[in-house]
């Protein structure tokens, strides 16, 4: 019951600000951006074979990579203002047991992580079936590929909400932790596998567009994992920053 009402408290502080919507405009523009691109992208050749087959725009529909760092980005922001702004000390002074709050706080944001990538590849698809009726080709994503981008996105989206709060709890500064998502999920994987060649299959980008079921060949991938396995992956992803932020909480001082 306890840890009911304190995530209630948790979801009505994410939505009671302007940060939701900020990251729904940010969705809206993606999503017109890849319109745009289909209305008038043409290949090198002059014809627009990047959007003629089912693999071909369910690639292009695939919103789960973005997912992860747009999510990533939320819960980020999410959890480092809270220090940044010194509410988390009424939240810790109503609540002493911090690992209550903290997984509260957690759950809360993986939800608003998943209805993120939810609405991104809802978003997409809608602005790919609508702009592909200025060309030639016609929406060919069977409703079933459809689903399973949109599930893919919303758990990548929560995946990625877990592994930005995770980074935020423990540097806890607005700044510091937008730059820490940006070295986990932009500069850290390409390094990494620069280090490890078969490191490659299980870094977040690439996982996600296996759970997608994205064909390797089309997202330009040379192999991939299993959807299983992708689920696998990207919870460890989020898992240990999650668990390293928990026991970050727990050590240190408030403020």
């Amino acid at each position: 019951m306890i840890w009911r009402r304190l995530l209630r408290a948790e979801i009505r502080k994410l939505t009671s600000t302007r940060m939701p919507l900020a990251f729904v405009v940010v969705l809206a523009a993606i999503s017109a951006t890849t319109a745009s691109a289909v209305i008038w992208g043409k290949d090198f050749d002059g014809t627009k074979t990047f959007v003629s087959t089912a693999a071909d725009q369910r690639s292009l529909v695939a919103f789960a990579a973005n997912a992860t760092v747009i999510g990533a980005l939320y819960g980020a922001i999410a959890v480092s203002r809270e220090y940044a702004h010194g509410t988390v000390i009424p939240t810790f002074l109503s609540s002493p047991r911090r690992h209550r709050a903290t997984t509260a706080q957690s759950s809360a944001i993986a939800l608003g992580g998943a209805v993120i990538g939810l609405l991104g590849a809802g978003f997409t698809v809608a602005a790919v079936a609508a702009s592909l009726t200025t060309t030639e080709f016609g929406f060919s994503v069977s409703a079933a590929g459809v689903v399973r981008v949109i599930a893919a996105a919303a758990f990548s989206g929560a995946v990625g909400a877990l592994l930005g709060g995770g980074i935020g709890a423990v540097v806890r500064n607005t700044g510091g932790a937008v730059v820490g998502v940006v070295l986990a999920l932009v500069i850290g994987p390409p390094l990494i596998v620069q280090l490890i060649s078969d490191a490659s299959r299980w870094i977040p980008a690439p996982l996600a567009i296996a759970l997608s079921g994205v064909d390797a060949e089309a997202a330009g991938l040379e192999s991939q994992v299993d959807a299983i396995s992708a689920v696998g992956g990207l919870m460890v992803w989020a898992l240990v920053p999650t668990v390293v932020g928990l026991w970050s909480v727990q050590r240190r001082d408030v403020a």
